[in-house]
């Protein structure tokens, strides 16, 4: 594990690599902050998780509105709102399915119970898939498109759900990996060209493995607690990028702990998904 980007973020999240640019973006949410190597673009609301729609196009999820925006020019245009009406919360988890859609949580600004959902945006439209939660993350999905991945932090669970064609959810979640009962806590995750589900559990220093049946296989030491969200990227997507968070750690951790809220990479033996597109 080395350090990507030595930047330190308050609450590092939602890492993008674009298979187009070759480009690895992520975010400083308290920062309110779209970060790529060398660069950064501020923003008026939070902004959280993007999804890529060509190649100077990004979506960009706010607290309050879905985005377009214009890597090369810096503009933006709102999509459409999201749970605008609520300002009691803010987007949080996102990543692309593999039907071009938009998957992107929303929690409560003071993480209150069942503030957060779980949404979809396809094709024009916005849907709430999963209300009632109250930190929505790992949302990720199986390569051949037909199971998505999702938790509620708090619970300690991460479901899966089977997808129609269109990406839709059909039936009930079930669960896919239990860590009740341990000290570990889903944070954000993706899935591999394999199948295996890679999650960032905050507070514990580690990406946790898990198979296709939710078994851990594996755990990647990192120097931060607060481990919030991979992605797979580089040139042939085996490398996985893991954003950190500083915000709310004692100075005296910080001090010990020197890299925290920093963007690691691990070269792994394993190959990522190439991220998908949004269709817009």
């Amino acid at each position: 594990m080395t350090v990507y980007d030595d930047t330190p973020c308050l609450l590092g999240e939602g890492p993008l690599w674009h298979p187009g640019r070759g480009e690895l973006f992520w975010f400083d949410i308290y920062a309110r902050t779209l970060r790529s190597k060398g660069r950064h673009w501020r923003f008026d609301d939070l902004v959280t998780a993007a999804g890529w729609v060509d190649d100077d196009t990004l979506i960009v999820a706010s607290d309050r509105a879905l985005l377009r925006f214009g890597i090369r020019t810096g503009a933006r245009e709102v999509i459409c709102p999201l749970d605008a009406g609520n300002p009691a919360t803010r987007s949080n988890d996102g990543r692309a399915d593999p039907q071009g859609g938009f998957w992107i949580g929303t929690m409560g600004r003071a993480v209150q119970d069942e503030s957060g959902a779980i949404w979809r945006y396809y094709r024009g439209e916005v849907r709430c898939l999963y209300p009632g939660l109250r930190i929505p993350n790992a949302i990720c999905f199986a390569p051949d498109g037909q199971t998505a991945y999702f938790s509620d932090t708090r619970s300690q669970i991460i479901h899966r759900v089977a997808l129609d064609r269109d990406g839709w959810p059909v039936g009930d979640p079930q669960v896919h990996v239990d860590l009740r009962g341990t000290g570990y806590h889903p944070d954000g995750a993706v899935v591999a060209a394999d199948g295996t589900l890679w999650n960032a559990q905050w507070g514990s220093y580690r990406v946790a493995v898990y198979d296709l049946a939710g078994r851990e296989i594996a755990a990647h030491a990192l120097p931060a607690a607060q481990t919030s969200c991979p992605a797979f990227g580089g040139a042939d997507l085996t490398t996985l990028y893991v954003t950190s968070a500083a915000a709310a750690l004692p100075q005296a951790q910080l001090a010990a702990e020197p890299w925290s809220g920093c963007t690691f990479a691990l070269v792994t033996a394993t190959r990522g998904q190439r991220e998908h597109r949004v269709i817009l």
